[in-house]
């Protein structure tokens, strides 16, 4: 199987889905394509970034229980702790 993908920091980002479930161990080939490389600013046009943004996007996609996650995610962050208030009589 041949997938490409885009380095970013530790991670590489693959550019299709492919069907090997979470957790599998796998090993990669690095080949670098020197003609999809960006310049050596690193700036991409706001087309390419669009186009990178889709497809990440796109990766959720077939995650049926992420409106779960994510109202899970939000009831966590309005739960109100307080604080704890040290004596005066100490």
């Amino acid at each position: 199987m041949k997938v490409k993908g885009i380095k970013q920091g530790q991670a590489i980002e693959l550019l299709e889905d492919i069907d090997i479930p979470d957790g599998v161990e796998i090993t990669v080939e690095i080949e670098i394509d020197t003609n999809k490389t960006s310049s050596s600013t690193g700036s991409i046009s706001e087309q390419e970034k669009l186009e990178k943004l889709n497809r990440l996007f796109g990766a959720w996609s077939n995650q049926p229980n992420l409106d779960e996650i994510f109202a899970e995610i939000d009831q966590e962050r309005h739960i109100d702790m307080g604080r704890e208030i040290e004596s005066l009589n100490s």
